[in-house]
């Protein structure tokens, strides 16, 4: 059982970075945009939470550039297709061939050195009182270092947000039909710059994860196709963020099974292509099974254009 347990806490400690990424692309998808830039915004946050982290041996400092190194990057994609109209589906595609080429170009000093040991206690696991204590479950959520614990709140909060406030009933106006959003004169162009630099942002600080607690030291393309999973997992988890959080733990545990089977005797490269194997099975399912519960806003990957009206 204390294998199981194992196991079970360190697909989330995998999947936290997924999570954050995935949570992300929600907000900017529920927005009516198609962000396939996932995976160079993860990058940005990566490359400059270990730089500045690096440098400074600051937590806070390094979680803020890569917060504000994600944002910019769906700030990036916001003005291209919110503003300038350009299509999606390349803006997305060339944010990420951006966020990979910048990521590697900042940092190749860096290559091979790891974080400050101050920022290492600092995400060190933080059993919580009482809670880790409780059979099982303890364990496996409430022994983990206080960046799971902030996406588990992010997950509640964005989830509140969308579905139980005022501004989250705009924003899916927004994403379902602009014209009637606009029509009822709600902001179209800011709700939808604000919720893609958010969706930045979060992709930002999964990507730090990754280089600051993960590894935690810099290597090139330390992302590794996790963005790619990330866009994949907003339609496993039906735009629902709620549902996103079983979904990166499941993909989580998918990335690190290779290293727990140890012995037997499966190819390791087999493990190592299993996230994203699944990953296309889960689209084919998820694609053959339409429903109006797993169907993306009918507004996604459109320009709006409010002359056209």
């Amino acid at each position: 059982m204390m294998n199981v347990v194992s196991f079970l806490h360190a697909a989330i400690i995998a999947g936290t970075p997924l999570l954050l990424a995935t949570l992300g692309e929600i907000l900017t998808e529920k927005v009516g945009n198609l962000n396939l830039g996932v995976e160079g915004m993860m990058l940005l946050g990566a490359v400059m939470g270990f730089i500045v982290g690096y440098s400074t041996g600051s937590p806070y400092l390094a979680l803020l550039a890569a917060i504000v190194a994600g944002g910019f990057g769906g700030f990036i994609f916001g003005a291209l297709t919110v503003t300038l109209r350009a299509n999606q589906v390349v803006t997305g595609l060339t944010l990420t061939i951006f966020g990979t080429g910048m990521s590697s170009l900042l940092g190749q000093k860096v290559v091979g050195q790891v974080v400050p040991e101050g920022i290492k206690n600092f995400f060190a696991p933080m059993p919580i009182p009482l809670l880790s204590k409780i059979p099982y479950i303890g364990p496996i959520l409430f022994t983990q270092d206080i960046f799971v614990y902030i996406s588990y709140l992010l997950a509640i909060v964005i989830g509140i947000y969308i579905y139980n406030t005022k501004a989250g009933l705009n924003l899916r106006a927004v994403g379902e039909n602009p014209a009637s959003a606009d029509a009822v004169s709600i902001n179209v162009g800011l709700y939808k710059y604000i919720n893609i630099v958010l969706g930045g942002a979060l992709a930002g600080l999964g990507g730090a994860y990754l280089s600051l607690v993960y590894v935690p030291a810099w290597q090139e393309n330390i992302v590794a196709g996790r963005g790619w999973i990330a866009v994949a997992l907003v339609i496993f988890a039906a735009w629902n963020p709620y549902k996103a959080i079983l979904g990166a733990y499941l993909f989580g545990g998918l990335d690190i099974i290779g290293f727990r089977l140890g012995k037997v005797a499966i190819n390791q490269y087999f493990l190592s292509m299993l996230p994203y194997l699944v990953t296309i099975v889960v689209l084919v399912f998820v694609s053959a099974k339409k429903s109006k519960k797993n169907s993306p806003p009918k507004g996604l990957g459109n320009n709006y254009f409010r002359e056209e009206r």
